[in-house]
């Protein structure tokens, strides 16, 4: 019996492929399975994790003759998937030595649909932990109470699939949308805390995450950015209406965050990214925007209204996050 289900997802990723591996490595069990799904590489990713078929059990590698995106890549390793607990992991990120174990202990201790933990943000030789944004660890919620308030961070603010371990046996809610190639753990985080019964999170962080990586979505401009809007699309469709404030405001402070990164793209895209935020938002109850606004922090409001200068002034300003930061980050 397998109790575990790794799924890497990867492209092109040789520089980094091995470490991540190297991780699973100091992690294996014999109930343990790894599924690296390479979507199309076109370097030496494949051939890499094929080297390590002798030193890491349980280990398959997938190949995707053709890039099909992130998001069906880890439906992939899904569907390969055998244990009775599924995670998942980038294959430019490394794991702590026995780190899963301690996932499982937590999971199988807890006995809920899925355990959310902390991660280490790794820069350069910068290391730091971010804390998932729930005060109350090791015991067993509702996930539907972890999505309000709206003016704060909450665990649909902390979308990382591999920020956590999941119950297989939640089969569709744990199924990526496949049209999106960026922006799909939006939709993901959103419909499992609406439709799963139980969660947890615990104070475990043993994954680390690599930022600022030449080729990655964070870092590119290209037309997949326009997916953020269809991710959100797929949020509003299905939200709750008394989850709709925390909605809103959760794609509104994300889209005034890549409004002030929008010189990475070209005019042309540009142009298109801004007329399409300006449609999505005036498409949105005005009150809700307005409510959005007054929680944001200067600059994401001074974002948003040059977007749309003609919204209405914000009402009195309750609170307001410190200069340079959002209560909603990225």
């Amino acid at each position: 019996m397998i109790t575990l289900s790794v799924v890497v997802p990867v492209r092109d990723c040789e520089r980094y492929i091995g470490d991540a591996l190297s991780s699973l490595c100091g992690n294996s069990r014999a109930d343990f399975e790894f599924i690296v799904v390479d979507d199309g590489s076109a370097d030496a990713t494949g051939d890499i994790a094929d080297d390590f078929r002798g030193d890491l059990p349980g280990l398959a590698v997938i190949r995707n003759p053709v890039p099909l995106g992130l998001a069906d890549a880890r439906n992939t390793g899904l569907e390969a998937a055998a244990g009775r607990y599924v995670t998942f992991m980038d294959g430019d990120d490394w794991l702590a030595p026995g780190y899963l174990e301690r996932l499982v202990a937590a999971m199988d201790g807890l006995g809920c649909d899925f355990v959310r933990t902390d991660h280490v943000q790794a820069e350069g030789r910068k290391r730091v932990v971010h804390r998932a944004p729930l005060g109350r660890r090791d015991v067993v919620l509702d996930p539907r109470q972890a999505i309000l308030p709206a003016g704060v961070r909450t665990m649909v603010d902390y979308p990382y699939a591999w920020a956590g371990v999941y119950r297989r046996s939640l089969h569709d809610l744990l199924r990526f949308p496949g049209s999106l190639h960026t922006a799909e753990d939006r939709p993901w985080i959103w419909r499992l805390h609406q439709e799963a019964a139980t969660f947890a999170v615990v104070s475990l962080a043993g994954v680390f995450y690599r930022r600022q990586v030449a080729g990655s979505l964070t870092q590119v401009g290209d037309e997949r950015q326009l997916h953020f809007f269809d991710a959100f699309e797929l949020v509003f469709k299905d939200v709750e209406e008394e989850f709709r404030p925390k909605a809103v405001r959760n794609f509104c402070s994300l889209l005034a965050h890549h409004l002030r990164l929008a010189d990475r793209f070209t005019p042309r895209l540009r142009a298109r990214f801004e007329e399409r935020g300006a449609s999505m938002v005036r498409g949105l109850p005005p009150e809700l925007v307005v409510e959005a606004l007054a929680g944001m922090s200067a600059e994401r409001e001074t974002a948003l209204r040059a977007l749309l200068p003609d919204l209405p002034p914000s009402p009195h300003v309750r609170y307001r996050s410190r200069p340079g930061r959002d209560r909603e980050d990225p």
